[in-house]
């Protein structure tokens, strides 16, 4: 074995190994080499990062390396081949073949050229010969007709979209000599197209906006020949300083920063206190972000624009009501209902076997007549029992129901409480916009567990509606804010700028569980009185013990139970040990990339947690199912390599895509758990820096039957009496709504 610096070329033979993580791909040279020895055969061996690579792989690929190499002979068969492997090479380019068959073997095997051949490739070149790349390179009307003689529309579009991949070659691996990473030379290309080197050179910082480091940045334009050289002072660094300080302000959940916020990111960034000065002083004037002058507040574009439309809709609300409204008592609103809507009440009411409090006919009415409302209170408070009878009014009054919720389990126990359909907002945004038709003029969205809304999602959601459609929001304010930024359901309440009936009073009942009590006392921040006390259990376990007693735990229940905690690594922790005291003999997820075969830790009859949003296919962050199958699938359209079912009852097929965002779910974090409810909790009780009243709070209210808390009691008490930071957010949208 032996090390030396080398560049070759090479055609690409294989992929062994393709992750988010690692890329290894092989092929046989493509020029002499003196190092040829024992058989006379040798092959090339690529280990390196895919955010390296100006493009993907792929079989017939033509790629040019150079770096330091290692020398290996490999036994193969009867032979002895050599092996030279380039682990994070100084430089590689991706090369199109230019001619003849190596051309043809490489568009019939390239995914990217769908439905193209050999047969069809090799009757392109025989056509086209050495007016092949530029009849390629200019998708003309005049180009598509020539081509229609030897393929089909589809093949057409599909010969000209594979093309348009590697006609950009050129540009990557212009970048990729520059460490501009894989990832984002596609979003920069993809906006910028042929411009995109013109672009950063002019400006190197613009990458900052489509994923790259700001550091990362600096390093390259050390040795970077752009056409005006980057001082440390220059404006384009200090504005792009300050456009990351504020994004990752946004990432903290806050829609606007001021200058104490953002000064710690700077002085991370630049290093120094004279350009922070600077940078708040020049940095304003990026269309990412406007500096509001009246408090110096810095707005970042995208989100103050969802928060002016998200306010605009809400406050539309006068346009479609039978007068004007002012608060009373925070519940009372002074539109009366008229007879339609008296009666509709009446009919309702008269169906529920119990009566309403006067405090949940109020609510009633004020659903009734007005076009957005709020229903709001913590467990146990009746909100259920309120929407239960609007929803049944405004049956009568002829409106098509359309009630949701973010996730799949929460939309089921919605129709279990309602008895109207209803779906996960992720499906609601896939299917038509809700508007009126001539066979159903009026419609009603209904919204649960609004307090996870984030910002983004509601602007989706009020783009998606006609502005006749009314809305109910029904949820709870003092649950954890979302996971995304901004915090709609609070900034509604608190600003009064739609009516909104907040139920307050637990009713204890015989038999209960006394879960709404006990979650009741923590969110006024006080202890309750016996730690242990109905349906749940609180396990004094020292730190070093958590994971041991509630996978121990879980195991008496696992069809019914879900474990929630605060930190990634606890999780991952509970997940495994969960995964082998309940399931070690699964089989396990396998699947085939590129001819090699690879296994996830994934198991038949696992809970599984996707972990990014896809709303094509109706998953998003936080879904939750079962892993029912590993049996695959391989179709012209997409190979499958199993099925998760959600659990709305939805199966979705697992393919390449969805294999990067499963994860066990045996344990979640407690956002993940928001929105949703389970039979049974444990709770996995962790001090640290997010587990604060709202969190407890929030966890034991995820329960409808039992809750197990595992921890010291020490911590729990502390929780409890300490201050909630869950709404401490700066979030424009409040102002809105109260302005004129």
């Amino acid at each position: 074995m032996n090390a030396a610096p080398l560049q070759e070329q090479f055609r690409v033979t294989s992929i062994p190994l393709n992750t988010r993580d690692l890329v290894v791909f092989s092929g046989v040279p493509l020029t002499k080499d003196s190092f040829k020895q024992n058989s006379g055969r040798y092959y090339a061996t690529v280990k390196i990062h895919p955010d390296a690579l100006p493009v993907q792989p792929a079989i017939g690929q033509h790629w040019q390396v150079k770096g330091n190499r290692i020398i290996e002979d490999i036994q193969t068969g009867d032979y002895v081949m050599q092996q030279h492997t380039y682990e994070n090479p100084e430089s590689i380019e991706c090369q199109l073949p230019e001619t003849g068959e190596q051309l043809i073997q490489f568009i019939a095997k390239e995914k990217d050229f769908k439905g193209i051949g050999e047969s069809k490739a090799r009757a392109l070149w025989e056509a086209l010969g050495s007016d092949f790349h530029s009849t390629l390179r200019n998708d003309s009307s005049e180009n598509r007709i020539r081509l229609k003689g030897l393929l089909s529309d589809e093949s057409v579009d599909a010969l000209f979209a594979g093309y348009a991949k590697y006609k950009n070659l050129t540009y990557c691996n212009w970048m990729s000599e520059r460490k501009i990473p894989a990832s984002v030379q596609q979003r920069l290309l993809k906006h910028h197209g042929e411009k995109s080197i013109q672009a950063i050179q002019e400006n190197p910082y613009l990458l900052i906006g489509f994923g790259m480091v700001f550091d990362q940045i600096d390093l390259t334009t050390q040795n970077w020949k752009s056409k005006k050289p980057i001082t440390p002072d220059d404006d384009r660094r200090l504005s792009a300083a300050l456009e990351i300080a504020i994004r990752h302000e946004i990432e903290k959940g806050h829609t606007y920063s001021n200058h104490t916020d953002l000064r710690p990111h700077l002085n991370k960034l630049l290093k120094d206190g004279d350009l922070v000065g600077q940078a708040f002083r020049s940095g304003h004037e990026k269309t990412q972000f406007i500096l509001n002058p009246e408090d110096g507040t810095y707005h970042p574009t995208a989100q103050l624009l969802m928060e002016n439309v998200v306010a605009k809709r809400l406050k539309s609300a006068s346009g479609g009501m039978t007068g004007n409204y002012t608060k009373r008592n925070n519940y009372n609103w002074n539109n009366e209902p008229d007879d339609a809507e008296c009666d509709a009440i009446k009919e309702a009411v008269l169906e529920l076997p119990y009566d309403l409090t006067d405090r949940q006919l109020e609510a009633v009415e004020a659903c009734l007549t007005h076009k957005f409302s709020c229903i709001t209170g913590g467990a146990g408070t009746g909100k259920t029992t309120v929407l239960r009878t609007v929803l049944k009014a405004y049956n009568h009054l002829d409106y098509e129901i359309h009630a949701v919720a973010l996730s799949g389990r929460a939309a089921m126990r919605l129709h279990e409480s309602v008895g109207f359909f209803t779906m996960t907002i992720a499906r609601l945004l896939r299917e038509e916009p809700i508007a009126p038709s001539e066979e159903q003029a009026k419609h009603l969205l209904v919204i649960d567990e609004a307090s996870m809304i984030d910002l983004p999602t509601m602007y989706r959601i009020v783009t998606h509606l006609d502005p006749s459609v009314r809305i109910i929001f029904s949820g709870d304010p003092n649950q954890l804010p979302p996971i995304g930024c901004g915090k709609v359901l609070a900034d509604i309440v608190e600003s009064g700028a739609i009516p909104n009936t907040k139920l307050d009073i637990v009713k204890r009942q015989e038999g209960t569980t006394g879960i709404p009590e006990y979650s009741a006392c923590i969110n006024r921040g006080e202890v309750p009185p016996g730690l242990t006390t109905g349906a749940i259990t609180f396990h004094e376990t020292p730190p070093d013990q958590i994971v041991s007693v509630c996978h121990c735990l879980y195991a008496m229940s696992p069809q019914t139970t879900q474990i929630v905690g605060a930190t990634k690594a606890m999780i991952a922790d509970l997940n495994h040990h969960c995964q082998k005291q309940v399931n070690p003999a699964g089989k396990r997820l396998q699947f085939n990339l590129y001819g090699d075969d690879y296994f996830l830790d994934l198991r038949e009859g696992d809970p599984i947690l996707f972990t990014k949003n896809n709303y094509n296919i109706g998953i998003q962050n936080g879904s939750l199912g079962v892993l029912t199958s590993v049996e695959g699938r391989v179709d012209e359209e997409e190979s499958s390599y199993g099925t998760v079912t959600l659990d709305t009852g939805e199966t979705i097929a697992i393919t390449e895509d969805v294999l990067d965002c499963m994860e066990l779910g045996y344990a979640i974090t407690l956002h993940k758990a928001q929105g949703s409810q389970f039979p049974r909790i444990i709770v996995a009780l962790q001090k640290g820096r997010i587990t604060d009243r709202a969190w407890l709070y929030t966890a034991i209210t995820r329960a409808q039957a039992e809750v197990h808390i595992v921890g010291a009691s020490s911590e729990f008490i502390a929780m409890t009496r300490a201050v909630s930071h869950a709404h401490r957010r700066n979030s424009y949208l409040i102002n809105l709504l109260k302005s004129n």
